[in-house]
């Protein structure tokens, strides 16, 4: 009887060895889902970049409002017969200030 037990011991045993160490074990499976959630997550954030830049190029596309918006905002441009006022903060008058400070 103790024999047929250890035999039915070891046959579990060798049953479970492919569950704990093998190619399919727990720890394997448990690494591989948290890989394809991260990756996942990697998706969701590129997918957004993508539909963003999509819309960009569209709208580049097809809205004149756009290109204009661009030109005028990162190239400085401005339109035939228009006048671009820019206004400038002056700098003169806190070096003035500083160097009244500085001489008392």
């Amino acid at each position: 009887m103790k024999i047929l037990a250890f035999i039915l011991l070891l046959l579990i045993a060798l049953m479970q060895y492919p569950l704990w160490f093998g190619k399919a074990s727990w720890r394997k499976v448990w690494q591989v889902d948290q890989d394809v959630i991260a990756a996942r997550e990697n998706n969701l954030i590129l997918q957004n970049r993508n539909n963003m830049l999509e819309a960009e190029v569209n709208d580049l596309k097809q809205g004149l409002e756009a290109i204009e918006e661009r030109a005028r905002n990162d190239l400085g441009m401005t339109k035939q017969d228009e006048i671009l006022f820019q206004i400038v903060k002056s700098t003169q008058s806190k070096i003035s200030n500083i160097s009244q400070s500085t001489q008392h």
